[in-house]
């Protein structure tokens, strides 16, 4: 539900809008609240499955039929661990759907949980839609119906999917896709692309630019609201100095950074992705490998990740990562998994373990995935307009509640 800042009115602080997004001052019209959830399952290997899923971007990439790249994911579907959800309503009776907020991907859909009942706004296109994302994959059928993600923020025909089947999405109705529209390509049979959310809020006129922002804080339980999904500008109640812009990569949201450790550079220009449905932070391999030859890790096998003494952590060094020439500094305490949700994920409660995993070796455009373990210490802004992706640094990016 929304906080008592919901009853403000918003006003424009930015008025070179082609240089910067809109900047709304505490603004109720725009904005959902998240939710964070924990899906854990028994045997579940947190690595894994954001391993599962980086796979999936790597095989979009490279193959654009749809049929080649599920053909080459052959790898089981694995619920991802932490997931952020947005309340979002579809259809005359407005009904509520739990869906996963994604930045890797742009397809709307519904259906995996609670059911899709047609309404008088409803219209089955009778075109076939089905996505795969290495953590599940949907199939069904496309629909355009009426979306309600606020009071203000109503889409009167927005395409989305409606799953007649669907795995790895327990515990969740499907997902809202924000990542850029080129992901939509051959989702959709009959159809080359399709409008986002975004697109249609800017298109109807409703968001002065195609612009999502996203609010995240560090928790130590398995279930708050604690997130804001903020549509066609920034909520400068979220962030604190200036927010960092640097040009989106590639078919996702992609970055390029260096990231450095102490004295020692872990990565030194390379390109990978941010994503909201990742749950670590992923590094390829040989800057993995120095980072835990400085930090002393050893692998865990019951949780997949590494563990440090706590002699170790107290010896952590910031993991600073330099994105459009400012840095933003993983602090110590932001390394490692919430110590009070060890046990979560099968691992001890008195362990230390480290968010930083490995992504293998080398390949162009996926050097990293910059995941939730990353996104909620800092705000971050994805700017389909002005083709580039934003970060500011937030009351929470020094907090030390892991």
């Amino acid at each position: 539900m929304f906080s008592a800042l919901s009853l403000l009115t918003f006003v424009t602080l930015a008025l070179d809008i082609a240089a910067n997004p809109v900047v709304i001052d505490r603004s109720p019209v725009l904005s959902i609240p998240l939710t964070k959830i924990h899906n854990i399952t028994s045997g579940h290997n947190l690595v894994a499955s954001g391993l599962a899923r980086a796979q999936s971007f790597k095989d979009r990439a490279k193959a654009h039929d749809l049929a080649e790249i599920r053909k080459r994911q052959s790898v089981p579907v694995i619920n991802e661990v932490v997931s952020y959800i947005a309340s979002v309503g579809v259809g005359a009776s407005d009904t509520q759907y739990q869906l996963i907020v994604d930045t890797g991907s742009s397809n709307t859909w519904v259906g995996a949980t609670t059911k899709y009942v047609p309404s008088s706004t409803s219209t089955d296109t009778g075109d076939r839609v089905s996505v795969s994302y290495g953590s599940g994959e949907f199939s069904g059928t496309e629909y355009i119906d009426e979306v309600t993600l606020s009071s203000s923020l109503v889409i009167k025909s927005q395409s989305i999917g409606v799953a007649s089947s669907s795995e790895g999405f327990e515990g969740t109705d499907g997902i809202i896709g924000i990542g850029p529209d080129d992901l939509t390509e051959d989702t959709v049979s009959g159809v080359s692309t399709v409008p986002t959310v975004t697109d249609n809020l800017f298109s109807q006129g409703t968001i002065a630019e195609k612009v999502v922002a996203i609010s995240f804080e560090p928790t130590t339980t398995d279930e708050v609201t604690n997130g804001e999904l903020f549509f066609g500008g920034t909520d400068s109640s979220k962030f604190t100095g200036d927010i960092t812009y640097t040009t989106r990569t590639g078919d996702y949201w992609g970055i390029t950074q260096t990231v450095t450790y102490g004295s020692t550079t872990i990565q030194s220009s390379l390109s990978g992705i941010v994503d909201t449905g990742t749950t670590l932070l992923y590094l390829e391999e040989n800057g993995f490998d120095k980072y835990i030859k400085a930090t002393g890790g050893v692998l865990d096998n019951e949780t997949g990740l590494y563990k440090i003494t706590t002699a170790q952590y107290n010896a952590l060094e910031n993991l600073v990562f330099t994105i459009g020439g400012t840095e933003f500094s993983l602090t110590p305490n932001a390394q490692i998994w919430p110590r009070s949700l060890n046990t979560d994920i099968g691992g001890s409660a008195s362990s230390i373990y480290l968010v930083v995993a490995n992504l293998g070796g080398e390949e162009a455009g996926f050097d990293f995935i910059d995941g939730y373990a990353f996104l909620e210490r800092f705000y971050s802004v994805f700017d389909t307009t002005n083709n580039r992706v934003g970060f500011a640094t937030t009351s929470f990016t020094t907090a030390t509640t892991n």
